[in-house]
This record gives C-alpha cells, sequence and structure tokens, in this order.
C-alpha cells in the first residue's frame, strides 16, 4: 500500500517540476517585496538611519524618520539581511525565504550595546524579547514548515532542540530537562493561557485529559510570528512555571496588500487572508482549519477506527495610531472531539479498548486585547487584557458481551478558565540599561470532575492569581551586563504564596565568544485533580486544597562561540533542586513529578523533593549557501525523593537525548527549488511501573507490584523523520508540494505496558510507526 502511495506522489512530484521548467522560458522571474520596520528593544521607538543591507546581492537602504525600510522588488530566494545602527547591535536575520506570493514584512528590534561588536551577531528571523540570556531557543513559523515531523506545531519542532523529549508520537507534550510535561506553560501575546491544543488526552496511559499537551496545537502556524521557548530560569516576568515556558506571539497582517493562503494536507484544510483595513496602517490576518481525519469521518472513513475531528479559527487586527499607540485584538477557539465506538460482534474484538464505547470532546478559546504606547524617548508601556477557557468531557463505557448493553466505566469533566489583566512599564536609562516592572492579575477558575472505577476527584475553585514583577538590566561594563529581578506569586484560593529571586549575567570573551549564567527560583500551582482529590461534594472540604506551590531552584552556566557563516556551538550546564513537591502520606514512592494526567486519592503534603541535573551540546548551522543544520546531545538524570529519604528514578528520567537535523535547498531554476530535510532522534526509554502479572490474570484487573513506583527501565526510542518538498514561483503566486514521512524507517518504539482484560495477558503498547503526510500550500 505505502509503496503504491510513494509511486503516486513521486509522479506527482515529477509532474509538478515539468511544468515548473516548461513554464519557466515564458513566465517572467518571480519578485517580491522585501520592507519592514527597525525599532529600539527596550523603547519600541523608531530607529532612525539604520542600515539596511542584502549579503550577498549588493542592495542597500537606510530607515527613513519612522524607522521604516524598502528594498523594493527582489528576486525570490533565501536572503540574509543585515542591520546595524551606531550604538546598538549589529543583526544579521538568516533563513528569510522570500516568496511571490508574500511581501516579506520585517520587524526587526535592535539591542543598544556599548561594545559595537566587529562581526554582527547572527539570528533567526525570529526576536528575543524576554531578556532570557540561557535556555532560551528562538523559533520561528519558516522553520516550523520547513523542519520534518512537526505537524505545523511549534511543540513538536521544540523537541528538536537540546534538553527536550516528546511524551508521546500521538501527542505534543515536551518533557524538558527531566520534567514533567505538567511543569511547562503556554503564553500567547505575553499572558498565560489554558491548555491551546486540541484533543488533549492524546497519547495518554489513561486516556484522560492533560494539563499542556494535546494531538495538535489550535493555533495554526500560519499566525505565528515571535515565539520564545524557555527552557529554564526564566527572567522575572515569567511565574507559575516549573520547567519551561511557550511563549507565542502573533504577526500583523499585511497593511498594505491583500494576500491570501489555502493549503490541503494530512493535518487539515487552512484557509488565511491577511490585508489593510482603510488608509492609517490597520491591519487584518485569519485562519480557519477543517481536520483532514474530519472530512474523512463525514465521509464514514475512520482514522485507527476513530472519529477524529477538529477545527479552529483565529485572528489578529492591528491598529495602530499616531499619538495613542498601537492596539491589537486577538483571538483563537477550537473544537475538537474523538469517539471509539465498539463493534458489535464480539469475533471482531481482538483487544481490551474493542469492548468499549469512548467520546471526548474538547472545547479551547482565547481573545483579548494588547496596547503598548511610547511615553517620550525612554518610557514604554504595555497592557494586555485576554480572557482563555477551556472545557473537556470524556465518558467510557464498557460493553456487555451478551447484548451489548452498556455500563458507565469511566466519566471525566473539567472547566478552566484564565482571565488577566496585565500591565508593564520599560524604563529606559543611560544608554544601556533599563528597569520593568508589571504585574499580572488573573482570576482563575477550576471546575473538575473525574471518576473510574477505583478514584475519584471533584470539586471547585476559583480564586485571584496575583504576579507582580521587576527586572533591572544593567550594563556593568561595556563587556559585562546583568538582570536582577524579583517575581511574586499569591493564589487567593488557599492563600499560597512565593517571593522568587532571579539573577543572570552574561560576559563578552571575544567579539564572537560569551559566557552566562543564570539562577532563578520559581514555582507553580498544583493541578486541580490535585487539589480536589479527597473533596467531600456539598460539604465545603476540598481535600488537598491547602497544598503549597511546588518549588525549583534553577542554575544556569552557558559558554557559546559564534562562527562567522552562520553559526554557534553552544555548551549549558543546568542543575535543578525541586522541593515542596506533592507526596501521599501513606505511600512513600507516590510524587507528583512522575504525573501527567493521573493523579492519587489520598492525603498529600509538601514533603517530596526532586533533582534535575545535566549538560547540553549543540550546534547550529542557519540555512546558508542551501545548506542548514541542528545537532545536539543532552546527558542528564532526574530523581525524587520522598519523606522516606530513598532517592528513585522520575519516570521521565530517559539519561539521554540525541538530535540530528539536516537539510538541502537546490535552486533547479530561476523560479523553482527543490529541499529536502531529515531528523533522527535518539532518546533513552523512560520508566514505567511493573505490572503484578500472577494477580492482575487471577484479578482480571490490572495490579501493579507497586502502584506509583516507576522502577521498569523501557526500551531506548529511536525515529528518523523525512521531508521533500518542491517550491514553484509565477508572478503572482507561489506553490509548495511536500511530503513529510514521520518515522521513515517504522520502528516500533514502546509506550507503555498493561493488562489486557480480553487476551488474558500483558501487552506492550507502541508509539505510532510511519505516517506519510502529503500537503500542497498556495500562497497568492
Amino acid at each position: 500500500m505505502f509503496r503504491r502511495f510513494f509511486k503516486i506522489v513521486f509522479l506527482v512530484c515529477i509532474g509538478f517540476g515539468v511544468s515548473a521548467q516548461s513554464n519557466t522560458k515564458t513566465t517572467p522571474l518571480a519578485s517580491q517585496v522585501i520592507r519592514g520596520k527597525v525599532i529600539d528593544y527596550v523603547s519600541e521607538r523608531a530607529v532612525v538611519g539604520a542600515s539596511i543591507t542584502l549579503k550577498d546581492a549588493r542592495k542597500g537602504t537606510q530607515t527613513d524618520p519612522e524607522g521604516n525600510f524598502s528594498l523594493g522588488k527582489m528576486p525570490i530566494g533565501r536572503y540574509q539581511i543585515q542591520v546595524s545602527s551606531v550604538g546598538y547591535e549589529s543583526q544579521t536575520i538568516s533563513e528569510l525565504l522570500l516568496e511571490s506570493g508574500k511581501e516579506m514584512v520585517l520587524e526587526v528590534r535592535l539591542r543598544p550595546s556599548a561594545n559595537q561588536l566587529a562581526e554582527a551577531v547572527v539570528r533567526a528571523p525570529s526576536a528575543n524579547l524576554s531578556g532570557a540570556v540561557t535556555s532560551i531557543q528562538n523559533i520561528s513559523t519558516e522553520q516550523i514548515f520547513r523542519y520534518p515531523g512537526t505537524y505545523l506545531d511549534p511543540a513538536r519542532l521544540a523537541t528538536a532542540y537540546a534538553g527536550v523529549a516528546n511524551s508521546n508520537d500521538q501527542a505534543n507534550g515536551m518533557i524538558i530537562r527531566g520534567n514533567s510535561p505538567n511543569g511547562m506553560q503556554w503564553r500567547l501575546e505575553g499572558v498565560e493561557i489554558v491548555n491551546p491544543n486540541h484533543l488533549s488526552n492524546a497519547g495518554t496511559f489513561s486516556d484522560r485529559i492533560t494539563q499542556n499537551s494535546g494531538g495538535v496545537n489550535i493555533l495554526s502556524a500560519q499566525l505565528l510570528g515571535n515565539m520564545n521557548f524557555l527552557t529554564g530560569a526564566f527572567p522575572a516576568e515569567y511565574g507559575n512555571a516549573l520547567s519551561g515556558v511557550m511563549d507565542l506571539r502573533l504577526r500583523k497582517g499585511n497593511d498594505k496588500k491583500h494576500e491570501f493562503t489555502a493549503q490541503a494536507g494530512l493535518i487539515g484544510i487552512d484557509l488565511a487572508a491577511e490585508g489593510p483595513m482603510g488608509k492609517k496602517g490597520a491591519s487584518y490576518l485569519v485562519n480557519y482549519r477543517y481536520s483532514f481525519t474530519g472530512l474523512l469521518a463525514a465521509m464514514g472513513v475512520k482514522f485507527g477506527g476513530e472519529d477524529i475531528r477538529f477545527q479552529d479559527l483565529s485572528f489578529n487586527l492591528n491598529f495602530p495610531t499616531k499619538k495613542a499607540g498601537n492596539f491589537t485584538i486577538f483571538g483563537m477557539g477550537g473544537l475538537s472531539s474523538n469517539v471509539f465506538e465498539a463493534v458489535r460482534d464480539t469475533t471482531q474484538w481482538l483487544v481490551q479498548k474493542d469492548g468499549f464505547d469512548i467520546y471526548f470532546k474538547n472545547k479551547m478559546g482565547a481573545a483579548g486585547l494588547t496596547h503598548s504606547l511610547s511615553l517620550g524617548k525612554k518610557l514604554l508601556w504595555r497592557t494586555v487584557v485576554a480572557t482563555s477557557g477551556l472545557k473537556n468531557s470524556r465518558e467510557g463505557y464498557v460493553l456487555s458481551k451478551v447484548n451489548f448493553q452498556r455500563f458507565l466505566n469511566q466519566a471525566d469533566s473539567s472547566i478552566k478558565t484564565k482571565s488577566t489583566f496585565t500591565t508593564n512599564l520599560t524604563y529606559k536609562f543611560g544608554e544601556y540599561s533599563n528597569l520593568k516592572v508589571g504585574v499580572f492579575v488573573t482570576r482563575q477558575y477550576d471546575e473538575l470532575f473525574a471518576r473510574s472505577t477505583d478514584k475519584k476527584s471533584s470539586g471547585a475553585a476559583q480564586g485571584l492569581v496575583i504576579q507582580p514583577y521587576a527586572n533591572l538590566h544593567l550594563s556593568l561594563l561595556p563587556k559585562l551586563t546583568a538582570n536582577i529581578g524579583l517575581h511574586y506569586l499569591k493564589y487567593t484560593f488557599n492563600q499560597t504564596k512565593s517571593i522568587e529571586p532571579r539573577v543572570s549575567v552574561q560576559y563578552q570573551i571575544t567579539n564572537n565568544q560569551t559566557i552566562s549564567a543564570a539562577y532563578g527560583l520559581h514555582s507553580q500551582l498544583q493541578q486541580p485533580e490535585i487539589y480536589f482529590a479527597l473533596a467531600t461534594p456539598n460539604s465545603g472540604f476540598l481535600g488537598n486544597a491547602t497544598l503549597d506551590v511546588t518549588k525549583s531552584r534553577h542554575y544556569v552556566l552557558s559558554h557559546q562561540y559564534s562562527f562567522k557563516k552562520g553559526s554557534y556551538f553552544k555548551t549549558e550546564l543546568f542543575y535543578q533542586q525541586i522541593f515542596n513537591v506533592p507526596t501521599a502520606l501513606f505511600n512513600p514512592t507516590f510524587s507528583t513529578l512522575n504525573l501527567i494526567e493521573d493523579y492519587t486519592p489520598e492525603p498529600l503534603q509538601n514533603f517530596g523533593k526532586g533533582r534535575n541535573y545535566g549538560v547540553e551540546i549543540s550546534y547550529q548551522q542557519y540555512l546558508t549557501n542551501g545548506f542548514y543544520a541542528l545537532t545536539n546531545a543532552t546527558l542528564y538524570n532526574a530523581t525524587y525523593t520522598n519523606h522516606d529519604g530513598i532517592e528513585r528514578n522520575s519516570r521521565f528520567n530517559g539519561k539521554h537525548i540525541f538530535n540530528l537535523t539536516i537539510g538541502k535547498e537546490w535552486s533547479r531554476s530561476k523560479d523553482r527549488t527543490l529541499g529536502t530535510s531529515l531528523r533522527v532522534v535518539w532518546l533513552g526509554g523512560f520508566y514505567e511501573r511493573e505490572i503484578n502479572q500472577q494477580a492482575s490474570i487471577e484479578n482480571k484487573r490490572l495490579i501493579y507490584k507497586n502502584a506509583d513506583a516507576f522502577t521498569v527501565k523501557q526500551a531506548d526510542y529511536f525515529r528518523p523523520d523525512f521531508r521533500i518538498y518542491m517550491k514553484k514561483s509565477k508572478e503572482k503566486y507561489s506553490r509548495t508540494l511536500a511530503l513529510d514521512i514521520q518515522n521513515v524507517a517504522n520502528y516500533q518504539n514502546v509506550s507503555y505496558s498493561y493488562y489486557d482484560i480480553l487476551q488474558n495477558k500483558i501487552v506492550q503498547q507502541y508509539q505510532m510507526g510511519l505516517i506519510p503526510i502529503l500537503s500542497y500550500r498556495w500562497e497568492f
């Protein structure tokens, strides 16, 4: 079957290429406009007279009094742009792709610098808006479309970087430096939001709802702009996260020209539009997506025996003014469902799941307003008002083999909302130092009902999460900078609080070498399942609701060497000291550090500890002369200790992470490009609980030797992904045909083991095998 599929794809690619070749002589050379704006990183005021140079193209210009620049129409292709101005750190922005279907509109933020470098700092198109000097990756939308195995999802792309592993092929959960996926946080436009993923139960052992992951991100990559992914020792403005932060920013629509994008593939059908609104620089950007599996389900075709559907809508409206600042209105929403219905014929039941009916629904939405205003040359005021909500429900019915009568076996439902007001002021004093102060005030509401045959968690809670912060950035010497910050967190529901100092320093050893160090104390609220595990309905008693926040001290030491041809080599040492971890009074092995979607119906106290430490070594070559590479190795150890004093392996202690991503592009003609990329990931196996096989068979249900101890190490995980694509540009539009193959070698990687009632034995469940994803993208 797959051979026939690949033959068809190959013939389509050949036809696409022949068509492109036959039109080369008669079609005018495709070109497009490159323009943008250069602003100060701190004040966001225009940088006047900045020099803009297209490297290797002998083309340049300067910014006008409003900071704008235009290089006019340029031939399509890859470009590097160097931006420099007196008193600022020069930048060379790599991996810029100019296509005929869309103008290239850039926003370049220049950092003040007391030391004008001999060589420009090479960056990806995304800007570092966080101020972090260690443990940060800047992710661009173009990388999401170019790298293999991403499913057009920033979370899956993030697993290509050091220290990050995917929890399961079916989901985008991120295990960062040995921490549970529950330890990370999603942000949109600088504000924490609820889980922004479709099918939040995907890839879990119990098929229950997760806090931070899902099958695919609700926010389409078509809308994404700057994305910062932080993995440790966060700056002062980040709170309520232990392991990492995915900070998403939306790009602005084109304010001068209407543009459209249509994309079809296994992920779904995407339709996007952007353009100007009026004549004063306002713009719109909107995208709608409907899942391809949903279309199949509507025709009666199920994917893996399941009816999987999702759809989403996202938008970003931008309204600049001359005196009142810049306003944006943004929003996103998604619906998803997963239905598995047993065949009413017991002769076709092969595994335990075949005897169940399972219904899952997921609704998520977020909307907000941002406002930024420059008050003079030294002060920037930014405010965001946003709200987000998530509603999940899941019902599992076991069927009688006699008459297929259904019995409710599991029932889960949850509602979570976050409504946030945040405002901050950034004051620039001197030439190279600034102070940023701000506050987040979030009204958080949680409602939960979770029940299975052996445990229950239910309750409701609301309160304010108050987080003021301050960060002082100092240029101590021409080559030495420091950030000194303080973050405070208080949750009024149970009156828990945390005072968290943050500090980082960076020293420039030579023009192309830096050494950095960072420390931060971080905390995070508990999951609703933990708070409500012992709740008594209608009594006001919420069980473990008085639990304190879990805390972690992060220490990071980093060294980076930048090469002249757009590449760097980086080494980071990290150490995380975790404490205040909820543990069970009567079970010495249970720790919330091992949870993803599960919980325990026992009294808990903050007696537990954890230790994660290791080294990350990375090399990245930005796309230059048609070639790019990203390779990294992480060696780490993740353990936990409860009140019995015994140090145990954490569930996520895989010991090592190795990634290799390489890619090559060839210009087959002046308007046609062929590209390939390969990613190989090798992870150390995680730990799972040891099953008592004899007791499980005798009692006809799953029984562990020790219910909460993860003592069995799984086999190592290995997966190669491959992507091939062809881009063809006409005068007014461009097309991309791509084939993305996840797990091209079809390796069988273990997901978990369980006792199967139908087979009456222990069964290993495997992760996803070979999955081909053919897509077609049209921009005009």
